[in-house]
């Protein structure tokens, strides 16, 4: 999913999080591959490389090549790590390798994180040395691919930043802690109750993470990637955040942005091509805001200027609203319509009646007559009900 933002007008706007859909990784394990000798031995350096860097041994880390990914490494708390030679391009005394690294955040990671990976070597008395160690084209960068990773455990969080003192981390790290058992008290304790928030150095750092351009978040003050639909052994969920948008944000809007996120996390399972994103962000968003005080007029501002203007919305917001390269005003709307539709769900049919109403519409293999099914099910309507209820509802909050 292509996304766009902008620069917030408030921080509401900036709130406005996005839950990324990645395809799943590629099946694969670590191991030696391939009858080529070449390969064999270069196989046979990564897997004392990976040894190293798991045993803390820098000196033998130091042994199969370039030590920076160890010094940029040594903080991040790893259950595992291991590469696959995938293919092997050698003339002379050079090599180029194309690999899968599989690792686990250890107390995170349910399974190993795949990504691709291309390794540069050099043959030198008789042996091969890594030389260089970076994001196969058209990847993602990992965290470490952008300097030192500092870490910061929480009592349900870690986080990893690079270009941040500890202390700044640790602040995150508070956020994180309050939005995991507020996530959990509105939608239950059936998921990891853990966070691991990722903190670069800036918007390009965030960017870079995603294998996307800049301007793609820029006003976006968090994004949390994953694999929807999943509830087996998949690895855990990542919050990104973006410290240039996340900076200016008041405590409560911070707190919010954190809380919506980790609500993507714990909904993950539930969440399916079947589900509209006006419920999904809209979920996201009713738990965000529980206990901060706001009042509808203050959480959603773009829709309430609508409403004054007599221009409130006939629809539930559609997918193609919540994109990022439209405009942005019907954006922030999309988000708040997405909002106040959870929010009368809560207020009148009950908060447990919203979480079920949430995971019956996900457990639709497909969209078509997935909303129907649940409101009729769960709610006892139509769809053509509940927008009229809906339209009503926003008109009273915000007229």
């Amino acid at each position: 999913m292509t996304v766009r933002g902008r620069a917030p007008r408030t921080w509401r706007a900036a709130a406005a999080g996005l839950c990324l859909l990645f395809l799943p990784p590629l099946a694969g394990c670590a191991g030696r591959t391939a009858a080529d000798p070449v390969t064999a031995e270069v196989q046979r350096v990564l897997d004392r490389r990976s040894a190293a860097l798991l045993g803390h041994d820098e000196t033998a880390f130091g042994a199969t090549g370039a030590r920076t990914a160890y010094v940029r490494l040594r903080a991040l708390p790893l259950a595992s790590w291991a590469y696959r030679v995938t293919a092997l391009r050698h003339a002379g005394s050079g090599a180029t390798a194309d690999t899968e690294l599989r690792y686990r955040v250890a107390g995170y990671d349910s399974a190993p994180v795949t990504v691709r990976r291309t390794l540069t070597l050099r043959r030198d008395g008789g042996r091969w040395y890594v030389t260089g160690d970076r994001p196969a084209a058209k990847t993602g960068q990992q965290l470490w691919d952008q300097g030192r990773v500092t870490a910061v455990s929480g009592a349900h969080s870690l986080v990893l930043g690079t270009g941040r003192s500890a202390a700044e981390l640790r602040r995150y790290a508070r956020l994180a802690d309050r939005a995991v058992p507020a996530v959990s008290a509105a939608w239950g304790t059936a998921w990891t109750r853990r966070l691991v928030v990722l903190v670069p150095r800036s918007l390009a750092g965030m960017a870079g993470l995603l294998g996307s351009p800049a301007s793609g978040y820029r006003g976006i003050a968090a994004v949390t990637t994953g694999e929807a639909g999943s509830p087996g052994r998949t690895p855990a969920d990542r919050v990104v955040v973006n410290p240039e948008a996340y900076a200016v944000l008041g405590e409560v809007g911070k707190q919010v942005v954190l809380t919506h996120e980790t609500t993507h996390v714990a909904t993950r399972a539930q969440t399916t091509a079947a589900t509209p994103l006006w419920l999904s962000e809209g979920y996201a968003d009713w738990i965000g805001y529980l206990g901060t005080g706001r009042t509808p007029a203050e959480a959603a501002p773009e829709l309430a200027r609508a409403v004054r203007d007599g221009k409130a919305p006939a629809a539930l917001p559609t997918d193609r609203d919540f994109a990022f390269s439209g405009d942005p005003t019907r954006l922030a709307q999309a988000y708040e319509g997405g909002w106040l539709a959870c929010r009368m769900i809560a207020a009148q049919w009950g908060e447990s009646r919203l979480g079920d109403f949430y995971r019956a519409v996900g457990a639709h293999g497909e969209r078509a007559g997935a909303l129907a099914d649940a409101l009729h099910r769960v709610l006892g309507t139509t769809p053509e009900a509940f927008t009229a209820r809906w339209r009503a509802y926003v008109r009273d909050q915000l007229g």
